[in-house]
């Protein structure tokens, strides 16, 4: 009995087919500050989806790594799931909310002749996943323009101490060259 029941729910959930759609963007920013912004676990501020994480700072994604996000939908606590790193270059993680859907998303950062192309892919399975998607995609169309968005502010606003201390050595720097060149 437990087998043809094992069997009819397997045939009542094979007419679900994953839901997989990926989104590209063009960037001014570089591989190293797109994969930067990526690899923040604990500020997903550009994310649309995301509200926080319980990642600590600094924290990598590494494989088999587990934290929680909470997203701006609600107050929906998430389990996410790092399955695979290669750095610089692609980061895949597992995304599970709610029974009945799982969600695999990959970034993929590469640079291109026209800039640095950011890719966010989407794939969703489950029997709740055609009414998740109804719910998610206008934000997701936009995590890859807003990742890119937040990577290009970032390099024109550099607020990293090193890189202020870099530039308050050139311009002090600069100033005591000023002087030698005066007396």
């Amino acid at each position: 009995m437990q087998n043809s029941w094992s069997r009819f729910i397997q045939s009542c959930l094979s007419g679900f087919r994953p839901l997989a759609i990926t989104y590209q963007v063009l960037s001014s920013a570089s591989v190293d500050d797109l994969w930067q912004k990526v690899v923040d676990l604990a500020d997903v501020s550009w994310h649309p989806l995301l509200a926080r994480t319980n990642a600590p700072n600094g924290l990598l994604p590494k494989p088999g790594l587990i934290y929680r996000a909470v997203t701006r939908l609600g107050p929906i606590p998430i389990r996410i799931f790092v399955e695979r790193v290669l750095p610089r270059e692609l980061l895949t993680v597992r995304i599970f909310a709610l029974p009945g859907v799982e969600e695999r998303v990959s970034y993929h950062v590469e640079s291109t002749v026209c800039g640095t192309r950011v890719s966010y892919s989407v794939t969703l399975r489950g029997w709740l996943s055609p009414l998740v998607w109804s719910v998610i995609r206008p934000f997701a169309a936009r995590v890859a323009a807003e990742l890119a968005h937040a990577a290009e502010q970032a390099q024109q606003n550099p607020t990293r101490p090193s890189e202020m201390r870099d530039l308050f050595g050139a311009v002090l720097l600069g100033l005591v060259m000023s002087k030698v060149g005066t007396c």
